[in-house]
């Protein structure tokens, strides 16, 4: 009995320590944290190579309710929207160990996931809720942290972001600041 209750205890510290531990609420209005990750399909998502895009940052579980009634309001705005430079990428808490049911899960939708145990830079917080939706403007910008997204609020927080032109692109060897 000892043994089976230390396996446990064990096993949830080791999935608790897979996941990446990271600061603060990230603040809406200062640039976005940085996110480098593998998705299922084995392609690399790249935060900070999406400037110039309009992001959407979906954390979620295949357990969760919430996140499941989600899914496809972000899918249906995606694929309506992804023409005019938007971007997303879900990214899933589960346990590495259901890698497997995630990918099962995510065939439905048309937008890349990709496991939060597989990112190779992940500075945004552990999710304290789930469904936890960033959107990050062309510039980087954080705009709105959402729990619980829906094609309205999508629409209203979204929209205004993809209307804005993308900035120019700074040529090589010069700084994006002015100072």
């Amino acid at each position: 009995m000892k043994t089976r209750l230390l396996s446990i205890a064990l096993s949830a510290c080791l999935v608790l320590a897979a996941l990446p531990i990271s600061a603060a609420e990230p603040t809406v209005g200062e640039p976005a944290p940085r996110l480098e990750a593998t998705e299922l399909g084995g392609q690399t998502f790249d935060l900070a190579a999406e400037r110039g895009k309009v992001v959407i940052v979906n954390f979620w579980a295949t357990w969760c309710g919430p996140c499941r009634v989600e899914m496809p309001a972000l899918d249906t705005f995606f694929q309506a929207f992804r023409g005019q430079g938007l971007v997303l990428i879900g990214v899933s808490v589960d346990k590495w160990d259901d890698r497997n049911r995630v990918a099962a899960l995510m065939r439905r939708y048309s937008y890349p996931a990709a496991m939060v145990n597989e990112t190779q830079i992940n500075d945004f917080p552990r999710p304290h809720v789930i469904p936890t939706t960033y959107i990050i403007d062309r510039e980087g910008v954080l705009r709105a942290i959402e729990h619980g997204a829906t094609a309205t609020s999508l629409a209203e927080t979204v929209l205004p972001l993809l209307r804005k032109k993308a900035p120019p692109p700074v040529p090589a060897g010069m700084s994006a600041s002015l100072d």
